[in-house]
């Protein structure tokens, strides 16, 4: 890995030109420009981790570095503002980090979500140049999801490169201006905008009919049909439908395209590139920032998927909220 500046740009690079255990040979350039966020399952990306961990350069956040849980919450701003010599003020830090309600809480009486607000209002202070990010939002409430975004926009204006590691696909869409998908046979790009494109489907000049009562999909060798009403959303992994509901995923044979042209009439909406949604089961739509959106499903976990930015002014034209 190295880290590199061109033509004003700031970037670090991963060489990946080692044969790990779990980890494919590649090569991925982090700039300034954009927030990048890399998704793969959990054992590659601790790999990923040890190996970013090997450039002092980059700093990796995980929210395992210590902070003082006996002192308050002020308290810890206040001793990471001088140690870090941040020009950044105490009180703008409380109010950014959405920490203003429990500054006089000792730590430890803190949830988990203003203790990881915490920790990234001392990154924030640190003033580090390559940031690596590992899980920052898993778990937390939307507070803190929204306090980490408009973190991440102030990161990409002040010009320092990011990069971000989860192992939840919503996640990286959601955090990501650009987003990777790590495997072992190597890395791709996902799709995450609609760019202006549309999918091309076959119509004809008659009107559609509910011809179709029953979603397949497979579960070992068996075959299980669902109901259209009782299926959450549908994402898109390697090309292929899965259905959602709940916790519980199933595997399609068909693309998220074909899905797409047989549940229309049942109120299904492509919301984004990777993501269908029963719209019956859409209970909020989230705004995260000024061009980042998502849609929170009506269901036992309260599951949010990303809502591509072209798709705001259309959906809230179907809930007749414009």
């Amino acid at each position: 890995m190295e880290k590199g500046m061109d033509e004003g740009m700031a970037s670090f690079t991963i060489d990946q030109e080692i044969n790990e255990e779990s980890l494919p040979l590649f090569t991925l350039t982090i700039n300034d420009s954009h927030i990048t966020t890399v998704y793969s399952d959990t054992d590659m990306q601790t790999e990923l981790v040890e190996v970013l961990g090997r450039n002092k350069d980059i700093s990796i956040y995980d929210q395992q570095d210590g902070l003082y849980t006996r002192l308050t919450v002020e308290d810890n701003l206040r001793f990471f503002n001088k140690w870090f010599k941040s020009k950044a003020p105490l009180p703008e830090i409380l109010v950014r980090f959405e920490l203003q309600s429990c500054a006089k809480k000792p730590l430890h009486t803190c949830s988990d979500s203003e203790f990881r607000r915490v920790h990234f209002a001392k990154y924030y202070m640190s003033g580090d140049q390559c940031v690596v990010f590992r899980e920052p939002i898993h778990g937390v409430d939307d507070k803190t999801k929204q306090t980490f975004i408009s973190m991440l926009q102030k990161m990409k204006e002040d010009q320092i490169p990011v990069l971000v590691l989860v192992s939840n696909m919503e996640h990286a869409l959601l955090l990501g201006d650009i987003s990777f998908k790590l495997q072992k046979n190597g890395i791709k790009q996902v799709e995450i905008e609609e760019g202006g494109t549309t999918i091309e489907t076959e119509k004809n000049n008659e009107p559609m009919t509910a011809n179709l009562f029953k979603i397949p999909a497979k579960v070992d060798d068996k075959m299980i049909l669902f109901d259209p009403p009782e299926i959450d959303y549908i994402e898109s992994q390697d090309g292929k439908a899965i259905i959602v509901i709940n916790e519980e995923s199933y595997a399609m044979d068909s693309t998220l395209a074909e899905v797409e042209k047989k549940l229309e009439v049942y109120g299904f909406y492509r919301c984004h590139r990777s993501y269908i949604v029963n719209l019956q089961k859409v209970r909020e739509i989230i705004t995260w920032s000024k061009n980042t959106y998502s849609l929170r499903i009506d269901n036992k976990i309260q599951s949010t998927i990303p809502l591509s930015r072209t798709k705001i002014q259309d959906i809230q034209e179907k809930f007749n909220l414009k």
